[in-house]
Parts: C-alpha cells; structure tokens; sequence
C-alpha cells in the first residue's frame, strides 16, 4: 500500500514527485516508458515563457508567473541547464499594434515584471536578423530557456534520493476505488495507494475517465520542429515569438542552452496519441511561417526534426486538483504550454494538495539539491587534465560532434534511474545529439551500457521495448 502513486514521468509528475517528497510519504511513480521524459516533455520547445500571453485570472496565467520566478534557483538547487535570454514577440504590421499592446497589457495584469513595447531601430539592435517587415516587438526580458531533459530528470532524480520508487515499462491499464483506496491496474501487476495524482500527458483524459463521471476529453496537438547545427548559434540572441494566433503562439526561432537554434512548432489537432512523425508538409509549414519574423535563417544547417504532441483541451486550461466525484484521486490534465515554465509551481501546489488530504508531515531531513552530471568541456585545460589522471574514462571521447567522453556516459548510466538505453545516455550527456546525429558514436555507446549493465549488447535498444540495434554476431552465426 503506497500513500500515493503518481501515473506519468514527464516534466508534471516528476515535478509534483520531487515536491511531494519533501514529506514523510510512501510515493511510487509509474511511467509505461522505458525512461523518464519520453512523452511532451521531451519534444517541445524549451521555453520558459514569461507569462504575458495566458488569459488574466487563468490557472495557465497564474502557474506560469509563478512557475517563471521559481525555474532559476530551482536550475541552481538541481543543477540543470537554464538562460535567462529574454523573448521577443515580433509586431509584423501597424495594423496589429493594438494586438501587441493588448498583449503588453495582459502581461502587466498577470504579473510579468519588466516588460515593455519597443520600437524597430532597438528591435533591429537587439535581433539584426529580424524582417524587413517587422515594426516592433514586446520585450519580456523574464523570459528564459531551458533543457527539458535536464529539468525532468533532475526532478526525478532528486525525488528518488527522498525516497520515491520509479516503476518504468509500467502501463496503468485500469483504476478503481474500492474500500477507501485505489488500485491501480498495470501490466506489472496491481497496486495500492490512498492517493492517485493524474500527471498522463495525453492519456490523462483516459486515466481521469477511469474514475469520474465527469468526463474529460485531450486532443493530442502536434508540433513539428527543425534543429539546427551549432554552427548556427548567435543566430538569434532572444527567442523570437511572432504575434500569438487562434492555435497558440506560433513558430518561433530560439537559441538553445546547448548552443543549437531551434526553429518550430506548427500546431496541428490529430487523433493518434503516438503520431510523433514528421511531415513534408509540417516542416514546410515551419519553414514558410518561421521567414515572416526573420531573415536569412540558415536552414541549411538543420540536422534533425522531430515532433511532439502537446495535451489540448476544449477549454485551453489547466486541470488541476481533487476530483469532485473521486476523493483522493488528483487531475494534473491539459497540461499544454505553458505547461513547462509552470511545472515547479504546479508541483509545489498539487503536492500540498495531496499532503493536506492525507495529513502527511513534512520530512527532516529532505535533500533540497542535486548535482548534475559533470559537462567536461566546461573543465578549463588545467581542470580536464587532473580529472582525466584521476579518472581516465573522462579521456576517451565517445561523441565526436559532442565532445562526450566515456566517463560522462558512465556517470549517467549508474546514476540514480540511469540511462537504460542509447535515447536516455543521449538525453542525460547529449551523445548522439549532434551533427553525425549519434552515426559515429552509436556502437560505442552500445558497448558501454552493455559492460555497464551487464547484458549482452544484442539487448541494448534505442528506446527500448523492441527498438533493438543488434540482432546478433556474425561470430554467432558462422
């Protein structure tokens, strides 16, 4: 019997997870994933938004203020990537200027500190990327970025040194109340809890109609993005939003933490919850709307596209709190952006939440940070060589495009809930994320996690369940 199961591992559970265990809790997470962060939020575009664009008075608009202020010391405390490089949202035509302003005004009204409408010459000073046809924008210098895998597993990561299990490859496939608790049904077997906290990304429509007869419905809404080369970087020094429409707040062009520009996303309501594929015709939308704000984006240098669904709801609000017909089961649902910049708020309020219904008793001895894993081409020459003559793995570079050493790929594989397979080593120390797009470093990173694991290498997968690379030797079959 669990005081509480949290059903999904993304940026929200792994958020309410690490909170939550500041108290004296039996906690477990579930997550159908082979890892944590293999759903939203690991396709989405980084952004820590400032929180001028939710409705006044929304939870959207609240969380995301909120959820802003908190992102940078919570990036100190765990020990993740985060840029404090501010957002641009371009004005493309006088005629929109009361748009803008209204934007501007919505943004005072939620909270957002800082902000200000300016004219093109400081546009042109700050972006001299921007369009011809660009006539002002509104500077929100709150406005940051982020690395959603580092921020997810460093949530994870701390909540598991606090005591919260992880059970990943674990599918809820049913919930019912019986006796005063839940049981959770899943391929692994059932489980108990006094408490459920809904944190299922697309599938929290289905996981919140298990138990409610008030039913809800998320609209899986696609986005197609375009990564560039780092020979890219200084590119743009800001993100560069265009005007927010009917869909959401459009392509944009962004720096990331890791010195890439991102350009993207489209939006587009579809059906299937696992259609991550990209589109001819979605990159060629992102391509076209992406040349409005700016010009002469080198597109030339793009080495990768993915996509990512975002968890739509009719209402384009967040769901947050007990079930009026289910006592103790707790809805974290449509949780779409600015569903990443809220995340440690959302935490923080759903986890007290759930510590007050069950009058649980806050911990002595919770461990407030983490420390993350050790970025060696950060080291000065001094630094990298000491470490090098006490650690020798951290010479052996793996990743060629992203100066990845073998000691960085240990470290995240016997880390608490390590890499398991070659997207979880990618999304921890970034190998295979670069140029070559891991065409290089593949069979060594194989190599390293079958010595690690101690399994054969024919059982290492990209992303696991059956995404295997090997299928055997031709040693084996001679």
């Amino acid at each position: 019997m669990y005081d509480v199961v949290i059903v999904g591992a993304g940026v929200t559970g792994c958020a309410v997870a690490r909170y939550l265990s500041r108290y004296e809790v039996k906690a477990l997470v579930l997550e159908r994933g082979d890892d944590v962060c293999v759903g939203t939020s690991k396709a989405n575009s980084a952004i820590v938004h400032a929180g001028y664009d939710a409705e006044n008075g929304s939870l959207m608009a609240k969380y995301n203020v909120e959820g802003s202020r908190m992102m940078e010391p919570l990036s100190k405390e765990l020990d993740f990537a985060y840029d404090r490089c501010g957002s641009l949202v371009v004005c493309l035509s006088e005629k929109d200027l009361p748009r803008l302003w209204a934007l501007y005004e919505n943004g005072v009204k939620n909270g957002v500190e800082d902000l200000r409408v300016i004219g093109r010459a400081e546009l042109l000073d700050m972006e001299p990327n921007i369009s011809p046809d660009a006539v002002a924008a509104l500077w929100a210098p709150t406005g940051a970025i982020v690395c959603p895998f580092g921020l997810t597993i460093a949530l994870a990561e701390n909540a598991a040194v606090n005591g919260t299990e992880f059970r990943l490859n674990t599918e809820v496939t049913g919930i019912r109340r019986e006796n005063g608790y839940y049981v959770a049904e899943t391929n692994q077997g059932p489980v108990e809890a006094r408490a459920v906290v809904n944190a299922a990304g697309v599938y929290a429509d289905e996981i919140h109609n298990m138990v409610s007869e008030k039913k809800i419905r998320i609209t899986p809404r696609k986005g197609e993005y375009l990564l560039l080369d780092h020979a890219t970087e200084g590119y743009v020094k800001h993100t560069v939003f265009q005007l927010p429409g009917v869909l959401g707040k459009g392509v944009l062009v962004s720096p990331t933490v890791h010195g890439n520009t991102l350009v993207g996303p489209t939006a587009l309501d579809i059906e299937d919850k696992e259609a991550v594929n990209t589109t001819a015709d979605g990159l060629q939308d992102v391509i076209a709307k992406s040349g409005l704000a700016l010009r002469d984006i080198p597109l030339r240098q793009v080495i990768t596209s993915f996509a990512g669904l975002r968890a739509h709801e009719a209402s384009h609000e967040f769901i947050l709190g007990e079930v009026s017909d289910a006592p103790g089961f707790f809805d974290c649902a449509g949780i779409e952006s600015p569903g990443l910049s809220s995340a440690p708020a959302i935490g923080l309020h759903m986890s007290d939440l759930v510590a007050e219904k069950l009058g649980l008793a806050m911990k002595q001895d919770f461990k407030a940070e983490r420390k993350g894993i050790l970025d060696a081409k950060k080291l000065s020459a001094e630094e990298r060589n000491e470490l090098i003559r006490k650690e020798p793995a951290y010479g052996q570079i793996i990743c060629r495009c992203e100066s990845v050493s073998e000691g960085e790929i240990i470290d995240a594989i016997r880390r608490p809930l390590g890499a398991r397979n070659l997207d979880a080593v990618k999304r921890r120390v970034r190998a295979g994320m670069g140029r070559c797009q891991a065409g290089f470093c593949s069979p060594r990173v194989i190599e390293i996690l079958a010595r690690e694991l101690g399994i054969p290498e024919s059982e290492i997968t990209k992303n696991g369940g059956d995404s295997k690379y090997i299928v055997g030797t031709a040693k084996d079959r001679i």
